[in-house]
């Protein structure tokens, strides 16, 4: 991890995405790309004009998108299958869950565009579910990236792993976070900031929001610990238990709904294994709409304010 963070500097994960599958192809000739016509926005265009004749456009026709890589991957190829977020994951449940997750199949998916930060494209673009549904299929694995440098591993890592993946990215650009002295390990979540009086997990675009809002409790005598969870499933409820018993309150807060996401799997966690608080920060059971990311992060209270504000309400 930086030991500053410039909040003004900030990087394109959908561009390290385009970064790293390059550099994969460079190495191993096995790597083949599709999209389902938006290249251009998932980045996967990158490879596109770098290695032609391993790269399919299938059209805006997901489900075969997702039929045609579980073929590929039966071939020894390992196929990356990106689009939007909402049309990669619900559009496409049924192929995913029966074609691809039944036979543990060598795909992996990438979601462009999850969350609110989608902003003008609106409610159905917006993705809020996606994490919800993949994690509930058997054999699937859920990584939800948030900046750069760990977009950029996570990448590396599912080329690397054998079996479904499914790697969420926004549209915004981010401050970095992580550089290059990081090591994504899939097995472990990432201790940011150390504190005593409340536990924060996060993951994704929203994590540099936290990282202030933790900097805005501490104004108000409130000593946060941060936690960046990039792997929602498997979750590793050993650092979330470790956490909490040091602090006593669980907070979660993504881009996402509050229902099925990263706050639904630390309850999980919690309930089952160590019992304690859990206050849960997202999308409350509701669509988005459109605006701008700056906006709508204020207005679902998932701004540095915002969830500052939720949490200090809840300590009192």
């Amino acid at each position: 991890m930086r030991t500053e963070i410039d909040y003004n500097q900030k990087k394109s994960i959908r561009g390290a995405f385009g970064d790293e599958l390059v550099a994969l192809g460079e190495v191993n000739k096995d790597i083949v790309v599709l999209d389902a016509d938006l290249s251009c926005s998932t980045k996967s265009d990158m490879f596109a004009k770098k290695f032609p004749d391993r790269f399919f456009n299938t059209g805006i026709a997901e489900q075969n998108m997702i039929t045609t890589a579980v073929g590929l991957s039966l071939t020894g190829k390992i196929p990356f299958a990106s689009t939007f977020a909402m049309f990669a994951t619900s559009r496409t449940y049924d192929q995913i869950r029966n074609s691809l997750c039944y036979q543990h199949a060598n795909v992996k998916i990438i979601g462009a565009h999850g969350g609110v930060t989608v902003g003008e494209d609106g409610a159905s673009h917006q993705a809020l579910e996606d994490v919800s549904l993949m994690r509930s299929i058997p054999n699937m694995t859920v990584i939800v990236p948030a900046d750069y440098e760990q977009m950029r591993q996570a990448v590396r890592y599912a080329a690397d792993y054998k079996g479904p993946v499914y790697i969420r990215m926004s549209r915004i650009d981010v401050p970095s976070v992580f550089d290059s002295s990081y090591k994504f390990d899939a097995k472990s979540a990432v201790l940011l900031k150390k504190g005593k009086d409340v536990s924060i997990f996060s993951c994704g675009d929203i994590l540099t929001e936290v990282l202030k809002a933790a900097d805005i409790l501490k104004k108000n005598n409130i000593d946060a610990e941060v936690i960046n969870v990039p792997v929602i499933k498997p979750l590793d409820k050993k650092s979330v238990i470790k956490s909490v018993k040091n602090t006593g309150l669980a907070v979660s807060v993504e881009n996402h709904s509050v229902i099925g996401g990263l706050g639904s799997a630390i309850a999980e966690c919690l309930s089952e294994d160590f019992p304690a608080r859990l206050v849960r920060i997202g999308v409350n059971d509701t669509f988005g709409q459109s605006g701008t990311p700056k906006d709508l992060l204020k207005y679902y209270g998932l701004d540095a304010e915002g969830i500052a504000e939720k949490i200090l309400e809840k300590l009192k």
